[in-house]
């Protein structure tokens, strides 16, 4: 049975509230030296991601999996070659050492804590609200929110053009040659109609800008106007909680018997 998306009270905070937090997030996330508080950091997040998003939790599993990856592959490798002084295993090249083993968990669950913030962040904003919220509270130029607006939406665009050109050449017989040399030659005769096409396009966008008066400094009218609301205050009052509770947890439920990682 198919789920499908709904939306959550994290779709309804100020996007650009939402933007300052994370980012503020992961500098202080850089600044957690802490393995079990690292450990409690991440936790507090993925509630956010596999509960407050509204996609069905087989999706999320999908976003998250590449980023597992990165997880594994990068605690391996600063475990497996890490240095420290108390040797847990060494075999060869492999020297695992207890503060390279924890060193790999703290450097792995960040990442995994940048990955799954950035996620949830693209998962509830949407762009349109975003560029709205920066221009009405942040004061970003409408010349520059626009322009970044049309870029997101020629992407789309742009794969149904690429799907053009090859039926096209699939119609002349370009792409049903076999071998390399060929199949290289279809390749390269993607670029310049592709570029060609943009340029147009950028040209179209840019004089269409300039008739509507985007580079005038005078003060501009809205169709969506972006607000604060409970949701926002509800936003910070959770990662201020969370985060409370997980530096406490950590300090009076160690899961692991190290203090500082960098020790």
């Amino acid at each position: 049975m198919h789920t499908a998306f709904k939306e959550r009270w994290l779709h309804k905070i100020n996007p650009a509230l939402k933007l300052l937090t994370l980012t503020f997030l992961f500098i202080f996330a850089v600044t957690i030296h802490h393995l079990n508080f690292m450990i409690n950091f991440t936790l507090t997040v993925s509630i956010l991601f596999f509960f407050c998003t509204g996609q069905p939790y087989k999706h999320t599993l999908l976003f998250l999996l590449p980023f597992l990856l990165v997880f594994f592959s990068t605690a391996v490798s600063m475990i497996l070659f890490g240095k420290g002084e108390i040797t847990l295993l060494k075999w060869g090249l492999i020297h695992v050492t207890e503060e390279s083993l924890y060193r790999g968990l703290h450097l792995g669950f960040r990442a995994l804590a940048f990955a799954m913030m950035g996620i949830t962040f693209v998962l509830t904003t949407k762009p349109v609200q975003l560029f709205y919220s920066l221009m009405q509270q942040l004061k970003l130029q409408p010349k520059y929110a626009y322009s970044f607006m049309a870029a997101i939406r020629l992407i789309p665009i742009m794969f149904e053009e690429l799907q053009t050109i090859r039926d096209a050449q699939k119609v002349r017989g370009v792409q049903s040659q076999k071998g390399i040399t060929n199949v290289l030659k279809s390749i390269k005769s993607l670029p310049i109609p592709m570029l060609s096409q943009s340029i147009r396009r950028a040209f179209r966008i840019a004089v269409a800008m300039e008739a509507k008066r985007f580079n005038s400094s005078n003060e501009r009218t809205f169709y969506y106007h972006i607000g604060f609301s409970i949701y926002d205050l509800l936003f910070i009052g959770y990662f201020v909680l969370t985060i409370s509770l997980a530096y406490l947890f950590a300090l009076e439920f160690p899961l692991f018997p190290v203090t500082d990682v960098r020790n």
